[in-house]
Order: C-alpha cells, then sequence, then structure tokens
C-alpha cells in the first residue's frame, strides 16, 4: 500500500507556471530531497557537519534577524548546543522544524526581495551618495530640534517578509514630529468607520500650508496629515480616557507596529511644543467656534494630547517596521500579528500619497510615485506598498521643510528600481530594475508554504499566513490541501487550528482521499477524533 503524505513523495506545483499555461510535468519532491536543499544552504565543515552559527549567519545574509520573534523556538533549540560544537544533519533538521516555514523560504530565495544584499549594497550606496549633500537648515522653532547636528543621516528598511538592513545613524532616537499624524489617523479609524471620522476631517490636499488657519468649504479641516486635522484626529482617539489613558493607547499602538519595540518620549519636546503653541491654539479655537470636534470635547485637553504625540520619539529602525506593517496591510513583518484592520491601512496610504509632504505632496507623487509622511525632525517614512517600509532621518529641512536628504535619496532610489506607483505601466520603464519576487511567484510560494507549514506542524507559520490572508483551502498541484498534510503527519494542533478556521473538512485530493482518510493511515487517534467531532467523512477512494 502506497501512502500520500509529507514524508511520502508527493508533487510540488512548478514556481514558474504561469496563470493559464500548460504545467509541465512536475518535479517529484520528497521531503528527505527537500531537507538537503536546505542544508546545502548552510555553510558545513570537512565532516560534513554544520557549525551552531551557519544557520543565524545564513539568514542574516537575507536579512532575517537572529531575534526576529518568528525564528523564536528554532533559535531556542540552536542555544543548546554549545557555540564550537557541529550539528549533525538530523540535529539541524529538528533546530529548523519549529520555524520551518520562515527558514525554508529565507534559504532558497523565497522572500519578496530575494536578492536581498545586491539592493542593500545600492541603498548603501545612495546613502553615500546623498551623505554629501549639506544643504538644507535644521529645523529652530524649538531649541531641541536646533541642537540635533545636521550631519546626522540614516536609513532603515524592513520588508514585508521582515528583512531589514540599515546604514548610517539608525539607532538614534528623534521626535517623530508629523510622522504621528498617519499613525493617529490609523489609530482613530480603527476605533470608527471612515464615514463617522470624516464628517469631522476632510480628505483632499489642501493646497496651503500644514498649520494655515483654513478649513474647507464644509468647514472641516482639509485632512488629517496638517495640523488641523490632525488636532482633530486626537479628539476621536478614546474621547471618553484621561489624556493619560489615551496617550498610553498611541504608545501601545506605535509598539505593536514596530514589533513590540517601544518607541521613546521627550518631555523637552512636549514643554516646548506648550510654550510655542499660539498657532495650534488658534487653529482649535478656529475648530471650536466651527464645530468640527464632537460634542464634549475638551479642547484644551486635546490640544495637550497632541503636543505629547508629536513629543513621541523613533529611531530608523523601529520606524521602518511601521511602515512596513503598513507596506503589509497592517500585519506586522516581524511578528505576524495583524495590528490594522486592511480598510484603514488603504485610506492611510491614499492620503500620506496626496496629502502627506506638505506642500510639496503634488511633486513628490509625481516623481516619486509613493506614500510618505514627512517631519519637521527630518524624518521621512516611505511605503513601497506590498514590497518594504523605508525610514530615513536627516534633519536638514529644504524651505516646505521637508528633509534634503531624504528627498534625494527617495529620488534616486526610484530611478533604479520600479516602485513608483505607474512604473508598471506597459513595461515602458525597462531601465528600471525590479527587486521583487513576480506577482505568480508569490501565488505559488503561498500554496507551498502553506502546505510545508501544514506538513511540520508548524503552527506558528500558519498563523502568520492567516493574517497575511492566504487562503487555507489552498491545494497543491495533487488536490493536497494544508489538512490533508496536517492530517497525515499527525499533528493535532495544526488540524485543531484549521477545523477553529471553518476550513472544508471533506477536500478531496486527486485520488479522491480526504484528510480523514490520511489520518486513519497513519493511525492519528487525536486526530481522528478531532475530525470526526467536527463532521469530517471518509472519500472512500482506493488507497493503493
Amino acid at each position: 500500500m502506497t501512502t500520500r503524505g509529507s514524508e511520502r513523495t508527493r508533487r510540488l506545483i512548478n514556481d514558474s507556471l504561469l496563470p493559464g499555461s500548460i504545467a509541465p510535468a512536475p518535479e517529484l519532491v520528497t521531503d528527505a530531497t527537500r531537507d538537503r536543499r536546505l542544508l546545502g544552504a548552510l555553510q558545513m565543515n570537512d565532516a560534513g557537519r554544520i557549525p551552531p552559527r551557519a544557520l543565524p549567519d545564513a539568514l542574516a545574509r537575507v536579512g532575517l534577524r537572529a531575534h526576529d520573534v518568528r525564528l523564536a523556538e528554532s533559535m531556542h533549540r540552536l542555544a543548546q548546543f554549545p557555540h564550537d560544537a557541529a550539528l549533525s544533519s538530523e540535529e539541524m533538521i529538528q533546530v529548523i522544524r519549529p520555524n520551518a516555514s520562515l527558514i525554508e523560504r529565507a534559504l532558497r530565495g523565497s522572500l519578496v526581495v530575494p536578492d536581498f544584499s545586491s539592493f542593500c549594497d545600492e541603498v548603501r550606496e545612495i546613502h553615500e551618495e546623498t551623505r554629501m549633500n549639506h544643504s538644507g537648515k535644521v529645523a529652530d522653532y524649538i531649541p531641541q530640534l536646533a541642537r540635533v547636528s545636521p550631519d546626522r543621516y540614516g536609513i532603515s528598511l524592513c520588508t514585508v517578509d521582515g528583512q531589514q538592513y540599515s546604514v548610517g545613524d539608525t539607532t538614534i532616537d528623534f521626535s517623530v514630529q508629523s510622522c504621528t499624524k498617519p499613525i493617529n489617523y490609523c489609530i482613530a479609524l480603527e476605533e470608527h468607520d471612515e464615514a463617522a471620522f470624516h464628517r469631522h476631517v476632510g480628505r483632499e490636499p489642501s493646497g496651503r500650508g500644514f498649520n494655515e488657519l483654513s478649513l474647507n468649504r464644509d468647514n472641516k479641516p482639509h485632512n488629517p496629515m496638517i495640523n488641523a486635522g490632525a488636532i482633530a484626529t486626537c479628539s476621536l482617539i478614546r474621547a471618553n480616557d484621561s489624556v493619560a489613558d489615551r496617550f498610553d493607547h498611541v504608545m501601545d499602538q506605535w509598539a505593536k507596529l514596530a514589533g513590540n519595540q517601544r518607541a521613546g518620549f521627550s518631555n523637552a519636546v512636549y514643554l516646548s511644543e506648550r510654550q510655542s503653541a499660539d498657532r495650534n491654539f488658534a487653529l482649535g479655537y478656529f475648530m471650536k467656534e466651527k464645530g468640527v470636534f464632537p460634542a464634549g470635547t475638551d479642547l484644551v485637553s486635546t490640544l495637550e494630547f497632541y503636543f505629547q504625540c508629536c513629543s513621541i520619539e523613533s529611531s530608523c529602525e523601529r520606524m521602518a517596521v511601521v511602515a512596513a506593517t503598513l507596506a503589509d496591510g497592517g500585519v506586522c513583518p516581524t511578528t505576524g500579528i495583524r495590528v490594522l484592520r486592511p480598510s484603514t491601512v488603504r485610506a492611510c496610504l491614499s492620503l500620506m500619497y496626496s496629502c502627506g509632504m506638505y506642500d510639496f505632496s503634488g511633486e513628490f507623487a509625481f516623481s516619486i510615485g509613493l506614500p510618505a509622511k514627512s517631519g519637521v525632525s527630518g524624518a521621512l517614512m516611505v511605503v513601497v506598498p506590498n514590497v518594504m517600509g523605508i525610514c530615513i532621518w536627516s534633519p536638514p529641512l529644504d524651505p516646505l521643510g521637508n528633509s534634503v536628504r531624504g528627498i534625494e535619496f527617495c529620488k534616486s532610489l526610484v530611478s533604479r528600481f520600479n516602485f513608483h506607483n505607474y512604473d508598471d505601466l506597459g513595461g515602458s520603464l525597462r531601465h528600471k530594475r525590479d527587486p521583487r519576487r513576480r506577482r505568480e511567484d508569490l501565488r505559488v510560494d503561498a500554496v507551498t508554504s502553506l502546505c510545508w507549514a501544514a506538513s511540520q506542524g508548524d503552527l506558528r507559520g500558519i498563523q502568520n499566513l492567516v493574517a497575511r490572508g492566504v487562503d487555507l483551502n489552498m491545494a497543491d498541484y495533487d488536490g493536497r490541501t494544508g489538512l490533508h498534510l496536517a492530517a497525515s503527519e499527525g499533528h493535532v494542533a495544526v488540524v485543531q487550528a484549521f477545523v477553529g478556521r471553518g476550513v472544508d473538512i471533506n477536500p478531496r485530493d486527486r485520488w479522491g482521499n480526504t484528510p480523514l482518510d490520511d489520518a486513519f493511515r497513519g493511525a492519528h487517534g487525536g486526530v481522528i477524533t478531532v475530525l470526526e467531532q467536527a463532521g469530517a467523512r471518509p472519500g472512500g477512494a482506493s488507497s493503493d
């Protein structure tokens, strides 16, 4: 009798298959073959054994860091071996197994930017070129900003797969200033639906200065990315809580967006913001007169809350993860946890694209073609949807309040890579390179990752796929679903997760077998019990 599980030979989808094309004869791949391929990406000694450093070193080459929480179980197992040990192939496979889905994708070059090291070389080259630009002036409307060295310059990026790279001054905290505006907008949208929120704040570019005393024709702030709109946004966040609790809520959201890394806060910046807030108070009272705020809004408390949010501090590395969470539709790449609804992110990126760069927003959309938000501290947060988030920090500003080096970096980046929103039209810009995997590769990779994670019992990997919106009912070339593979291998917790998610519990593979057939074939009593209680049925096909 021939069995069909992840320990048996099975067909895998050919990665080069295009939608609508005829499939070539699929390669027969066993788990043993798959394991050999994984180990082949790791450095071995002359005796064919693997030093413990080989795995984190290989992951680092593709941008994954050893402290990545998605690798925690594997790194914990690896830490049990002495640093001068040499692992057998089987020992290393056991190390990899808890986080097999992510590690396999990394080692076989299937992350969103496959040639990550080459891409990072170009980012480093652009950083070096733009570092020599000494034009611009550091903001000086409060002393704390004026004291920052104009030579500070850092760039960090994080892809939607959690690949990270930094160059320059990327671990130094800076005041986020107006970069808090898109985040507060997202927080408010999570609490209110779009229609309710936009009864108080518009969504059109203003064509005016970011702190100008003006409202639109409906007597609302033009958008949430200017001061008036940002103050109104603050009035909609946890309006019934104390200012302290509201600020704690905002800080908690920043931490989740940054992969559970806490943001900082500068009390000195906060006090200076209050001391120089005449224009913002004028905006507040003007909006109060026009009925912008919800009934019962305490204007002074709202302004205090706004000043606190502008005084949050972050670093390039943390803010790049925040930007990457937006790039990934609200899922934090470094934790795999959904923080924001996709609809919230869509609304936020739309307004960042049209309104995020002060009076330079139209020109930035035209020449760079990416959602972005700048702050007068010299911070610039850029989102490449479905690819990566980028944070640039360089304090010298142009006359419109945007980082000089930040703008120059973005121009150079989109001149090399087809990141502009409209670069894909007709393939007319072939001189630009695309560092991303093709869409069809990503679709096939989702199926392969799901089946592999299920066969390995990688529950964290499956949870990450769910957070990204992957359909758990997807099947491979042979009609084998994740539930088939998990049942075949006896992974009770994974089967329970599938059942709990409401998947089809009676899918048939090409041989007519259901997951319950696989569970009976493997004599996995726990899986049989879970499936039968959920109403699973045998397929009645021949088991060869």
